[in-house]
């Protein structure tokens, strides 16, 4: 005994640990299933139930091309303009919806049922090539489920198919043929001698649901692929392209994951045999996600976190004594922490998953968590971001440091000098352009008081020399010479051609681009100062982006 208790250092572990369950379902795969069959045996039908009942989604070309034209997508606009245009939309555009559906968020979380995929219109690819894709899918098909049906019984089937043209939905013979319907109450009505007056009222409802049907009836009608000799011929195509690389698609497929159904089954007992098989498996069907919405949203804004969480457990219970819990989330919001950010949620964006409560801080985020909530919740998250400032004076070794961090971290390095190099930039160049703007004006006033200087100053050197000669000739008495006319006549063209040369002084001029270009030059290679505000702009801004690590250079 002595010897077992010391091998025992370990307490009890608890194998079933939720948060370990919670993981191992956040990183399985989901669901994925494939209805094959024959044209026209079911396969829509029963996709569009199992997508209902498994909690996946249902991709078939009609309902890719209907949500993308609803959602306003790149390829809905496509689709519309097509079918605006009177033309058919091309089997391209179909294949690539459908591939991209199937590479959604929403399908990597609830999984999905594909149907009518491969096709037989091999306008774009081959069967083969389809089947091809199909096994190269990221998220490849789990089970396959093949309906089989005799061309006979096919063919009767198809025929007897009508459509009402104001809704578009499609009847079999049992819904409308008046005989078929009465025939088939007739069986299930039971003649009982003892309650006679029954019967006559069961047989009043038979004739009045046989009057209403053949009022019903007149507003149907028959599709063209549905007449007889269309149907044949589809089938021989099938027959032709696509039977054997699904059989050999088939032949690959794990036996117990092959379902073989009987298409001559009433839709009800064909659905019901393939839940009983899907669960026998223990396949798992995907997680819901469920709004807690409550009509007093205003009263939960001015509760406190545990006040608001404790109310919001109480929404739309699964069972009677069942409670949502809270997350370790708390009332973080889960994308925005994904993201780098703190952000509280607000209570009308409030959600269960797993069984716990999570609250999302806007309609965006609200929109991505209910399509995959996966990448939101796998460790290590809940992680707040990790933001880590050094500093210290140059050469000090800042730069070494928070590249080892961010390395040993997986963080990110925002440099200060980088992150703010645009706006310096930015602001050199807008300092060059207001001191080249300030230098021309200046320049060119520079330029007119120089001449203007020369032109002052040549008047006084001639007003000095005429006021020496005339004393000569006050004195002398004594009339002008030539030499003397022609000095005067040589200091009024040099005072018009300063004049001149002062009108010309304009941003052209020689001097003053000069002038301007020296200032400019300065200008360059003067230090250029931010305002703090923009330092602490760019640092929100950068830090907004993501989780980081930064260094800041002084």
């Amino acid at each position: 005994m002595a010897s077992q208790d010391e091998k025992q250092t370990q307490p009890f572990a608890d194998i079933f640990d939720e948060d370990e369950a919670e993981k191992s379902f956040l990183l399985s795969k989901p669901t994925c299933l494939i209805v094959l069959g024959k044209p026209g045996s079911g396969k829509k039908t029963l996709a569009r139930r199992l997508a209902q009942m498994w909690k996946c989604i249902c991709i078939e070309a009609s309902e890719v091309i209907q949500t993308n034209i609803n959602e306003e997508t790149e390829y809905g606009l496509k689709c519309q303009e097509l079918l605006f245009k009177g033309q058919n939309i091309s089997e391209e555009l179909v294949t690539e919806m459908i591939l991209k559906k199937i590479e959604s968020p929403e399908v990597a979380h609830f999984g999905y049922v594909l149907s009518g995929f491969p096709s037989l219109s091999e306008e774009y690819m081959t069967v083969p090539q389809q089947i091809e894709k199909i096994k190269n899918l990221k998220l490849k098909p789990d089970v396959l489920i093949n309906i089989k049906c005799s061309d006979y019984d096919l063919c009767q089937r198809i025929s007897g198919q009508r459509q009402h043209p104001d809704s578009g939905q499609v009847y079999q013979r049992n819904q409308w043929d008046p005989d078929v319907i009465a025939k088939h109450k007739k069986k299930e009505v039971q003649p009982d001698e003892d309650n006679e007056e029954e019967d006559e009222e069961q047989e009043e409802e038979i004739a009045e649901d046989t009057l209403r049907t053949s009022e019903f009836l007149n507003q149907l009608v028959q599709r063209p692929e549905d007449i007889i000799e269309n149907a044949e011929e589809r089938l021989g195509t099938y027959k032709d392209i696509m039977l054997r690389p699904l059989e050999d698609l088939m032949a690959e497929q794990d036996c117990q994951y092959l379902f073989e159904l009987d298409g001559n089954q009433q839709p009800d007992d064909l659905f019901a045999s393939v839940v009983v098989r899907l669960q026998s498996l223990g396949v798992q069907n995907g997680a819901p996600i469920t709004r807690l919405q409550s009509q007093e949203e205003e009263m939960l804004e001015t509760l406190e976190n545990d006040e608001l969480l404790r109310v919001l457990s109480s929404y739309k219970l699964i069972a009677p004594r069942y409670r949502w819990r809270r997350s370790r989330w708390g009332r973080a919001c889960p994308v925005a922490l994904k993201e780098g950010d703190i952000v509280m949620g607000s209570p009308d964006l409030a959600v269960s998953f797993l069984g716990k409560m999570y609250v999302l801080s806007s309609p965006e985020a609200l929109k991505t968590f209910m399509l995959n909530p996966r990448p939101y919740l796998l460790p290590p998250m809940p992680l707040p971001p990790c933001k880590v400032l050094v500093f210290g004076p140059p050469l000090s070794g800042r730069t070494t440091i928070c590249n080892l961090i961010a390395h040993k971290y997986k963080g990110k390095v925002l440099d200060m000098d980088e992150l703010i190099q645009p706006h310096m930039e930015e602001s050199r160049k807008e300092n060059i352009e207001q001191v080249r703007r300030d230098m021309v004006e200046k320049a060119i006033t520079a330029v007119k008081e120089r001449l203007e200087l020369e032109k002052q100053s040549g008047e006084s050197e001639d007003l000095q020399e005429h006021s020496s000669v005339k004393e000569a000739d006050d004195s002398e008495e004594t009339p002008k010479t030539s030499e003397e006319r022609s000095l005067e006549e040589e200091s009024t063209i040099e005072s018009a051609i300063i004049e001149k040369r002062m009108s010309e002084v304009t941003a052209d001029h020689p001097e003053v681009q000069a002038m301007v270009e020296e200032a400019v030059k300065n200008a360059s290679v003067s230090k250029v100062t931010v305002s703090p505000e923009i330092y602490a702009e760019v640092l929100e801004r950068a830090i907004a982006e993501e989780p980081v690590y930064y260094t800041e250079h002084t």
